[in-house]
């Protein structure tokens, strides 16, 4: 009924389509008490597993756990709490490719890249360590003669993550392992498309709870059901930070749903990538970039490259190499050596991807390689396109809209000031890049008057950030930051305390009321 022990996880097991727990505290494991569902594999339609959801009425029980959870784990030292993490991260190690092998069969992501996924949250847990001991405030002057000031970072509270199918792992190991160093229970609602990910993550951290009885089981748990459930986490009071990846619309509904009861969000939507090449830029460097960032995970990440923005001197030439390059990408079974592009996630996916090319076509665009369905060398079943590359102009509809498969739109500039222009035009604002070899291109486009994105890189793609640095974007990307840098701040709640050591009670700015 659960992932029991991934010492003995035969991969091919779950193409038997067990059914699993939906509701996973430590404490309580048990069915969702509403409707089924089946989850497939993208690689070749097989069902995997299949689900009943879990309903609100169950979450009114984990909620009380999940308090239950913060009062004791609040007061566990921080470094202990990094020790816990560490031990995670161990054991995350210890099974990296098994766990690489999970995110593959559901999410359709080439192994080299689940493996990477799962070497992120190992890297995120090293970090999260070392910020168990860098919980750190400020000492700050007072006014007020005989008085001392200071800054201090609590425990929050319960904190609720509602995933994406696309990074199962990496975006719960993100908030979890600092949630967990700053006094957090973490509760995971997975996409109904990765609930596998979520059971595989589930158990390992459970493993080390089991041997570390100071730390409370309900502190990592799982609730796996539809958007129904997820409504209920973001409208229920006991979760003050709820952390949302996927489309701007349910970002929007969440942050609504948030905002009403005063609580937090941490949203990470949508992202409509840009590159600009310049005319100085070295096109060998780029064009490596280019096909990494567009092409990677089948163009399903945030952060994948969808907008090329090349010099009018250089589109030409750029196109051709692109479109070589394009041909030779091996597409396939994610789990066969050789591939670089396995299959879009479900069918669904695949008929956004016709529509877009469709629109793009109707707007004045031309599909110049790709966009078609392949359906010799892959498993039947699964659905595989031909990454695609479309010539169109800046202003087209479509180019402004997210797409989230391997939809390549060049457009052309001829100055660089317009080039800034077409990048920030959009309403999304993740990540963005420029290749030049003019180091003022390079610091116009990281100044105030460059990209608008949370992401701008100099001579590196779109995908592919670092966990030491915070991730995120603005407008229609939600403005939240995970990760790295001072991404642990949002799981905290700050407290300003004032300490009177004298003998008198003078008033701040000089009030005197006697």
């Amino acid at each position: 009924m659960t992932l029991a022990c991934l010492d003995t996880l035969d991969i091919n097991t779950l193409k038997q389509g067990e059914t699993f727990f939906s509701v996973l505290t430590g404490n309580t494991q048990v069915l969702g008490s509403g409707s089924s569902f089946s989850v497939r594999s993208p690689i070749d339609g097989a069902v995997l597993s299949t689900f009943q959801n879990a309903t609100p009425s169950q979450l009114d029980k984990v909620n009380d756990e999940l308090k239950d959870a913060f009062k004791a784990l609040r007061l566990v030292p921080a470094p202990r709490r990094g020790e816990l993490v560490r031990r995670i991260g161990e054991e995350a190690r210890k099974y990296k490719h098994e766990l690489a092998q999970v995110i593959s069969l559901e999410a359709g992501k080439i192994l080299p890249e689940a493996l990477g996924e799962v070497q992120e949250w190992i890297d995120v847990c090293d970090f999260a360590v070392g910020q168990s001991r860098m919980l750190h405030g400020l000492s700050i002057v007072s006014e007020r003669p005989g008085h001392r000031m200071m800054e201090q970072w609590q425990p929050l509270g319960p904190v609720a993550v509602i995933t994406a199918f696309n990074f199962p792992m990496a975006v719960w190991s993100w908030n979890t392992m600092l949630g967990l160093v700053c006094g957090d229970p973490v509760l995971l609602k997975p996409s109904e498309k990765a609930p596998l990910c979520a059971l595989a993550m589930y158990q390992i951290a459970q493993n080390v709870i089991a041997d570390m009885p100071d730390i409370p089981k309900a502190s990592v748990s799982v609730m796996i059901g539809d958007r129904e459930l997820g409504e209920a986490i973001s409208a229920s009071d006991t979760f003050p930070l709820v952390s949302a990846t996927g489309s701007t619309a349910m970002g929007r509904a969440v942050a609504k749903t948030v905002a009403g009861r005063l609580g937090r969000s941490l949203l990470e939507l949508g992202g409509n990538n840009a590159m600009i090449v310049s005319q100085t830029a070295d096109l060998d460097l780029a064009l490596r970039a280019i096909v990494f960032s567009a092409a990677g995970t089948a163009g399903q990440r945030c952060t994948t490259l969808r907008r090329l923005i090349a010099h009018e001197s250089i589109v030409d030439g750029l196109v051709e190499r692109l479109t070589k390059s394009y041909g030779s990408l091996r597409i396939g079974n994610p789990l066969s050596d050789g591939n670089l592009v396995g299959p879009l996630i479900d069918e669904g996916s695949f008929a956004r991807m016709q529509a877009a090319l469709e629109a793009a076509k109707q707007q004045g665009g031309t599909i110049v390689c790709g966009g078609d369905r392949v359906t010799e060398g892959v498993p039947e079943g699964g659905f595989y396109v031909r990454p695609a590359i479309v010539r169109i102009a800046p202003d087209a509809p479509i180019v402004h809209e997210e797409t989230f498969a391997p939809i390549l739109y060049v457009l052309t500039y001829s100055s660089f000031d317009e080039a800034i222009e077409i990048q920030n035009e959009v309403p999304q604002g993740l990540s963005s890049a420029v290749f030049t070899e003019s180091m003022r291109e390079a610091e116009l486009f990281m100044s105030p008057a460059g990209s608008d994105c949370g992401i701008a890189n100099v001579n590196i793609g779109t995908s592919g950030a670092e966990i030491g640095g915070a991730f995120g974007g603005e407008k229609d990307t939600g403005g939240g930051r995970e990760s790295g840098s001072d991404a642990w701040r949002n799981y905290m709640r700050r407290t300003t305390n004032t300490v009177n050591y004298g003998g008198d009670l003078p008033l701040a700015q000089g009030i005197v009321f006697e």
